[in-house]
C-alpha cells in the first residue's frame, strides 16, 4: 500500500498535546495504520495555545501526497485559520479540504477510511458522519 496514494490528514488543535494525542489515538484505534500520514498542528510556535497558520501548512505539507488533505479543526479561531489559509490559495496544497466533523470521532473515522484507500471525499464523508455516533 506504500504505493498508493492516500489522503492525508491534518488534525488542528489549540494544544499541541491534544493534537499530537489523538493523532496517536485515531492512528492507534485504527490498527496502527502507519500507511496513512497523519500529522498534528497544535498550539504556536512557542508551545502556547492557540492557533498558528505557518504549522498548519506544514503538517498539511508534510502529510500530502497527491490524494488530497483532509483538515480537521478542534474550536473557532482553529477553523477560521484554516479557513484563512484555504482563501489564500497558495498557502496549503492543492486538494486541501476542511473537514467538517466532531475532532475525536471524526479523526479516527477520517484516518480508518483513509487506511482502507478510500478518497477524500469519502474521507470527508465518515468524518462528517461522527456527527451521527450515539453515546446515550
Amino acid at each position: 500500500m506504500s504505493d498508493e496514494k492516500l489522503v492525508g490528514i491534518v488534525l488542528v488543535s489549540h494544544s499541541a498535546e491534544v493534537a499530537a494525542s489523538v493523532v496517536q489515538l485515531a492512528k492507534g484505534l485504527a490498527g496502527g495504520a502507519t500507511e496513512v500520514l497523519v500529522a498534528p498542528a497544535g498550539g504556536t510556535e512557542d508551545g502556547g495555545l492557540g492557533t498558528s497558520a505557518e504549522l498548519i501548512s506544514a503538517a498539511a505539507a508534510s502529510v500530502d501526497r497527491g490524494a488530497g488533505v483532509a483538515v480537521l479543526s478542534d474550536l473557532g479561531s482553529a477553523v477560521l485559520t484554516v479557513k484563512a489559509l484555504l482563501a489564500e490559495g497558495d498557502e496549503l496544497p492543492d486538494g486541501t479540504r476542511l473537514v467538517d466533523a466532531p475532532f475525536v470521532e471524526g479523526a479516527v473515522a477520517a484516518v480508518v477510511t483513509a487506511a482502507a484507500g478510500a478518497g477524500l471525499d469519502a474521507v470527508e464523508a465518515a468524518a462528517a458522519e461522527a456527527y451521527t455516533y450515539r453515546k446515550a
